[in-house]
């Protein structure tokens, strides 16, 4: 009981502290990490170090990342999750947060009432792809194809669960075509198969197709984000294209534990807007297909939210369980 007591008392000194005006005027007063939840050298890896190294130049204080992979992400969110609301421990979050809320039977934090966005990073759209002698042409054509021919035709993913899946779930979602399924262990296998003609369908990051349709091993039909890529500007997006509300991209956001203190998340949503906007920076981010976002932090709560939604909706309707 009484460890119990002094445990109660240092939480309230610790909450009370982070509450005082002092603490959140001196902020930063010490290293900033940022938890990557995945390996070292992808996408996700690569963004989190870009902006820890402008912050660091924001804050004149080191801006440090740590990989914390496993789980799908689950290992690095929930160690932010877990952390104290100080503003020195942010994670780099991505899109399989959203969907982990529906795919991962146990979670052992709530994205929701643990965490808090500080703001909406930026995005890579994915590429709806198909081998040269696949027939359609456009977006329409292939719907029109899918609609005489339900269950004909097969498109691959890296697994159920991963981004292509979801695309091609909500694309048969809202165009009321019918595809059959065909995951394999990775994304790589699957797009091989692509590429050697044995499946004619794929959903796909831009990063990785864009290479094959310029060589024109692939053909792309269009781009699934809110805009058209600035890495093939001549393709339409799937909305453009004749899908309206089909918009999917790999997305990016900062964020940090619930009840970090209201003036340290303006500072970090000020510091990163900054970031992002620097003319190096978009260049260099926009070679590897990143759009940047920014805005406020209602505005990445309010897109985070949208996320959840949607993607409640799409994986309950077509009952997609993660393998």
């Amino acid at each position: 009981m009484v460890k119990k007591v002094f445990l109660r008392v240092g939480l309230f000194l610790l909450m009370s502290a982070l509450t005082l005006p002092g603490f959140t005027q001196s902020w930063p007063s010490q290293s900033i990490k940022i938890i990557a939840p995945v390996p070292p050298g992808g996408g996700v890896d690569i963004l989190s170090r870009a902006i820890a190294q402008k912050l660091s130049v924001t804050f004149s204080t080191p801006v440090v990342v740590e990989n914390k992979a496993g789980a799908s992400a689950v290992v690095g969110t929930d160690f932010v999750a877990k952390s104290s609301p100080d503003g020195y421990t942010l994670l780099m979050g991505y899109s399989v947060l959203a969907t982990n809320k529906y795919l991962v039977k146990t979670l052992p934090y709530d994205l929701e009432k643990d965490l808090t966005p500080v703001s909406y990073v930026g995005y890579i759209p994915l590429m709806l792809v198909t081998p040269p002698s696949f027939p359609p042409k456009t977006v329409t054509e292939l719907i029109t194809l899918l609609k005489a021919n339900p269950d004909k035709y097969s498109y691959a993913s890296g697994g159920a669960g991963a981004g292509a899946h979801l695309s091609a779930e909500m694309f048969k979602h809202i165009t009321g075509t019918k595809l059959v399924h065909v995951p394999y262990k990775g994304n790589a296998p699957a797009l091989a198969d692509v590429l050697g003609g044995h499946l004619p369908i794929m959903f796909d990051t831009i990063t990785t197709s864009l290479p094959h349709v310029r060589s024109g091993k692939l053909k792309a039909l269009a781009t699934t984000g809110p805009k058209r890529s600035p890495l093939a500007p001549e393709l339409p997006t799937m909305i453009e294209a004749g899908v309206p509300g089909f918009e999917i991209s790999a997305w990016y956001m900062i964020f940090a534990p619930k009840k970090t203190p209201a003036e340290i998340l303006e500072k970090l949503n000020s510091a990163i807007n900054k970031a992002i906007t620097d003319p190096e920076m978009v260049k260099q981010m926009a070679a590897m297909g990143v759009s940047f976002v920014g805005g406020s932090i209602g505005q990445a709560d309010q897109f985070l939210s949208s996320e959840i939604t949607n993607w409640g909706s799409i994986i309950k309707a077509a009952d997609i369980k993660a393998e």
